[in-house]
């Protein structure tokens, strides 16, 4: 079959197809006379994994790291077990870091809120420009939203 049947098949784009052979994920094929690529059925078992994998967040070259394993004839499901707890371990940080962000929105935003119904409009400039712990501002900067 061709690209296009092939990528229809496996449910992705033929761009993909054509990245993911280019990228050494798919194993050498067989080409008609005009050089045309011949899918078959395992390719499209290869991309039908390919495309699962990148849904579970793996990279291109994880993903053929782990295609390169098991055509050497190895298991590479410890491998892939890494590669899922690396991943986790990945987004267990930035949700932490993504909760820190949104805790200090949080009181800067009820920061602004209370000195808003106190006639400090400005308050939210100030809160931007308040140097972090540590880090100090020069005395003689402004404010970029006026009075302090």
């Amino acid at each position: 079959m061709t690209v296009g049947a092939a990528a229809e098949a496996a449910g992705v784009s033929a761009k993909a197809v054509r990245l993911w052979e280019a990228k050494g994920l798919l194993p050498a094929a067989e080409r008609t006379q005009a050089g045309y690529r011949v899918f078959t059925e395992n390719d499209l078992d290869v991309l039908r994994f390919v495309r699962q994998a990148k849904t579970l967040g793996l990279h291109l070259d994880e993903i053929k790291e782990i295609l390169d394993l098991q055509r050497g004839g190895e298991q590479p499901c410890g491998r892939v077990l890494a590669l899922l707890d690396a991943h986790l371990a990945d987004i267990d940080q930035r949700l932490r870091d993504l909760n820190r962000l949104r805790q200090s929105l949080s009181r800067a935003r009820a920061t602004a809120t209370s000195a808003r119904r106190h006639g400090q409009n400005a308050v939210v400039c100030q809160i931007i420009e308040a140097p972090s712990e540590g880090g100090r501002r020069p005395k003689d900067q402004g404010s970029a939203c006026g009075r302090r």
